[in-house]
């Protein structure tokens, strides 16, 4: 369970009287999420959820995050909207945790993903793209490419106790993707993105996407991107292998709503490598790291591993389904 913080009932109590919301009828702990201490919370005006934010989280990104939810709510994309509380504040402090209230969206995250699930989160990343345009509030992306070499030295030499020669293999990815990378210069469209669009982040109800979560590892990078992540994250089946039909579907929803560029089409299958190490990386690190007795469990790093495979053998968009 994804629990780091435990609120005791007085403290929560106290907390939650400044938001206006009613009383507290219930709250207890989400198991889904790696970063933050969640709960569903229960008052006497409904369901909201609760987040404490750890350690991890960089308190200076707090405004840019809760700021893009409730400006992207306001521009119609289904997203948690952030509280104010009685002196107008979206952020508080609840067990000296910076925390927050924020809506609860109804609907469930597909366990068996169809093309039509790909469809819809390809359709809605685009609106989102779109919707930030005017997000006044900018932050870079931490955990690109300039972040990668350092995580691989965090894991030391224990790379290999995961998969024998994965060290030097991470080495000569890492060597590709830095020669090769884009440069803000490069023209590519950019702006926000949500950079962790995972299924257990989208929502959907009777089959329609009803929202989006999640948004704290949000940033401003180029908007292809995030489309790498969500081929990695929707497009693969659980034996590996790359489903094209669910590619062709995200990627042509995108583009009735925001059409690709040439050159955004040219760089994705380095832009998929580049996510497949991103994500392979940061759970390597935490494979490494957290404790068996913790109450998180880490994610695989293989999975990424074979990913990553798949994308450096793509000739070109054509692979994708295009």
């Amino acid at each position: 369970m994804a629990v780091y913080t435990e609120v005791s009932d007085e403290e929560l109590i106290n907390f939650v009287a400044a938001y206006g919301i009613g009383e507290v009828t219930s709250c207890k702990g989400i198991a889904e999420g790696v970063e933050n201490s969640n709960y569903l919370l229960g008052t006497q005006k409904g369901s909201y959820i609760l987040t404490l934010y750890e350690k991890r989280v960089n308190p200076d990104d707090l405004p840019f995050f809760l700021g893009l939810m409730g400006h992207l709510a306001g521009k119609g994309i289904a997203c948690p909207t952030p509280l104010e509380d009685d002196k107008g504040q979206t952020l508080g402090r609840l067990c000296g945790r910076h925390a927050a209230i924020i809506t609860f969206l109804d609907g469930m995250w597909p366990r068996r993903i169809t093309p039509d699930h790909c469809a819809g989160v390809g359709a809605a990343m685009a609106r989102l793209h779109l919707a930030g345009a005017d997000f006044a509030i900018k932050r870079a992306n931490a955990l690109s490419v300039d972040s990668w070499r350092s995580l691989l030295q965090a894991s030391g030499g224990r790379a290999d106790e995961v998969k024998p020669g994965l060290a030097d293999l991470l080495a000569r990815e890492l060597d590709d993707l830095e020669a090769g990378w884009p440069d803000p210069a490069s023209g590519l469209p950019a702006g926000v993105i949500h950079a962790d669009l995972f299924p257990d982040n989208v929502f959907f109800k009777s089959g329609v996407l009803s929202g989006m979560i999640d948004f704290y590892f949000a940033c401003n990078d180029v908007f292809a991107y995030d489309v790498a992540i969500c081929l990695n994250a929707w497009c693969f089946e659980t034996d590996g292998s790359f489903n094209v039909t669910k590619a062709r579907r995200l990627l042509t929803a995108y583009s009735r709503e925001r059409d690709f560029s040439d050159a955004e089409l040219a760089a994705l299958p380095l832009l998929a490598r580049g996510s497949a190490m991103r994500f392979l990386l940061t759970r390597l690190f935490d494979w490494l790291n957290t404790p068996q007795d913790a109450l998180v469990t880490p994610k695989d790093p293989l999975e990424y591993l074979e990913k990553l495979k798949f994308h450096q053998g793509v000739k070109g968009p054509g692979d994708y389904g295009l």
